[in-house]
């Protein structure tokens, strides 16, 4: 268990930081091409300054527009309702030697669940009411060790600051094709050809970029599993369940909307389960379980997906169970 609780912490590192540098270094690069000559279009200082502030606003303010995204409704320790999720949350803390964080139940149509955070509202964690309905209370220990995970390795910041290099990328490189077509934005040793082919070599590694932001939140999601299963009691096992049921029990049509309004790639990042929903032959939670046990997912069909398939999970989690 502690291998593959190094295994993940080291790949997480080793991947974090190779994106960070990888895409720096090619920002920066760019970038210093056209400072070394003293001078930068005005499109791009535009854009960079414009999308700076936005994702700085995003990570302190973020917790505001997902709660008015997700109506969600706090949940304190006097809840007359909730209160016994308050105290479900406050022993999976214990559990995982953290402060308790604000709790909140999200009023949506789709059982999921997703922690976020921000250095002015802190840790918090959602759950959806439907998710409340399907699965036990052990199950949902399994769900929130999961979330609580995220909040502990602050895996949620990460994914902000990686998934801000492919949208800088694409708008450079965007910058950079507009002032191509502009003739060359405001400098004289700028050439608005070459401009113009540089603009569109950046936008389609930003694409690639995409794919490697794809892999990390995998590796995060993982992560986070293993955090469940060995901070929970029986944590693996009532994660395979927690993670079947809401399969089972998601309407697709109700996650074809879900995605439209999900606020955007990095929102269908944030929940525990993938909003694209795998085909599944079986209507029985055990039996589904053990389908995904023997079912190979190949590489191709896994490197577009947010989240690992549950296939991939499944087995994984089977690791843990003794």
């Amino acid at each position: 268990m502690i291998k593959e609780l190094t295994k993940f912490r080291l790949g997480m590192i080793t991947a974090v930081i190779g994106t960070l540098v990888l895409g720096f270094v090619l920002l920066f690069g760019i970038l210093g091409y056209f400072l070394g000559f003293g001078e930068l279009p005005y499109i791009i200082t535009g854009a960079l300054s414009v999308l700076t502030a936005i994702t700085l606003l995003q990570w302190l303010f973020g917790p505001l527009l997902i709660k008015s995204f997700y109506k969600l409704r706090e949940v304190t320790p006097s809840d007359p309702n909730y209160n016994w999720l308050y105290n479900i949350v406050q022993e999976v803390s214990i559990y995982n030697r953290m402060s308790i964080p604000k709790v909140y139940i999200a009023d949506v149509p789709f059982p999921n669940a997703f922690a976020f955070s921000s250095p002015l509202y802190g840790k918090n964690v959602a759950i959806t009411l439907p998710l409340l309905r399907i699965l036990s209370p052990e199950e949902i220990k399994a769900v929130l060790g999961h979330e609580l995970g995220h909040l502990k390795h602050r895996d949620t910041e990460l994914l902000l600051a990686v998934g801000l290099i492919p949208t800088l990328l694409y708008w450079l490189g965007y910058s950079l094709w507009w002032s191509g077509i502009l003739g060359g934005g405001n400098g004289r040793n700028n050439n608005g050809g070459s401009l113009f082919l540089v603009g569109i070599v950046m936008i389609a590694v930003s694409y690639l970029f995409n794919i490697l932001v794809l892999f990390l939140n995998r590796m995060r999601e993982s992560y986070a599993d293993v955090n469940a299963a060995l901070t929970i009691p029986q944590g693996a096992k009532n994660l395979q369940t927690a993670l079947a049921k809401i399969v089972l029990y998601t309407d697709p049509r109700v996650l074809e909307k879900a995605k439209k309004t999900a606020g955007g790639s990095v929102g269908k990042m944030l929940f525990f389960s993938s909003l694209e929903r795998p085909e599944i032959s079986s209507s029985d939670v055990e039996e589904l379980i053990q389908l995904w046990k023997t079912q190979k997912v190949s590489i191709l069909s896994d490197i577009f997906s947010d989240h690992p398939h549950p296939a991939k999970r499944i087995k994984m989690l089977d690791k843990f169970i003794s």
